[in-house]
């Protein structure tokens, strides 16, 4: 199966020559180098993104335990167990208690020209009792009052600018953000399906799991993007079962099996 991006962006690519030019897009696909049908499989990038880190602790349980350490934690065991298998280059966005502003999170991945991006977090909610996973992609209308006020604590650090389409005439440009941001967002939804469904096999998901969130951080129009929640540090089972390091390889086997499933679905080079 093609490349996800690569076959995105060929397609788009044609859809912005031809529409500058007047002209109806031809039946033509350029070929991926290899000799015929055999070519070699392209190495898939994937970035993973710990969130929050130095002066921004993100989420703090009652007993003090940040969501900033929880988050590298899991996230350098999922890069860790994922860059293990063939076929993935795996990238981090910080690998050390660092700060990063939302933008420079999301210019990093498509730096990185990232075929999928997931930020790692865990959460805190005002009823102590709640407790479980939770997945979301990116959408400027919450799902529900929860997400709407997880994305405006999450967004709280700086805010993401909007894509430059300088170079292409503005109708044109238009269209093509658009349908990109179409895509993305399918298989955005996609990816989160997965993670659902893996984790789920792991631990105990919050109710209503998959769910969607206007947060800062997934607007990358060209990357596939989700935001997993791996538990609430607000209830004291999960406080304890975050911390440790056997549930989060536990919780990076269930997102391994995840992403493979997902570009096994929807294109692996």
């Amino acid at each position: 199966m093609r490349n996800i991006n690569c076959g995105r962006r060929t397609v788009l690519g044609g859809l912005v020559f031809c529409a500058a030019l007047g002209w109806r897009l031809g039946s033509s696909v350029a070929q991926p180098a290899g000799r015929g049908a055999r070519s070699a499989r392209r190495i898939l990038t994937v970035v993973i993104d710990p969130g929050h880190g130095g002066v921004d602790p993100g989420a703090i349980s009652p007993n003090g335990v940040q969501e900033k350490d929880i988050a590298l934690a899991t996230a350098s065991e999922l890069a860790r167990q994922l860059a293990a298998r063939r076929g993935f280059r795996v990238v981090l966005t910080r690998s050390t208690d660092e700060f990063l502003p939302l933008r420079e999170r999301v210019a990093r991945a498509r730096w990185w020209k990232a075929d999928l991006f997931l930020s790692i977090h865990a959460d805190a909610l005002p009823n102590a009792e709640m407790r479980g996973i939770s997945v979301f992609t990116q959408s400027a209308r919450a799902s529900d009052r929860e997400a709407a006020a997880l994305a405006a604590s999450e967004n709280r650090a700086d805010l993401v600018g909007g894509v430059s389409l300088a170079r292409q005439p503005r109708d044109v440009g238009k269209i093509l953000l658009d349908l990109t941001r179409r895509q993305t967002s399918n298989l955005s939804i996609a990816i989160a399906r997965r993670v659902v469904v893996e984790l789920g096999r792991e631990a105990v998901l919050l109710e209503h799991p998959q769910r969607s969130a206007d947060f800062a951080v997934l607007t990358a129009p060209d990357v596939p993007s989700a935001l997993v929640e791996l538990g609430c540090l607000s209830n004291a089972a999960e406080e304890r079962f975050l911390q440790q390091r056997a549930h989060q390889q536990k919780l990076a086997r269930g997102l391994v099996r995840a992403v493979e499933a997902y570009f096994a679905a929807h294109g692996a080079g």
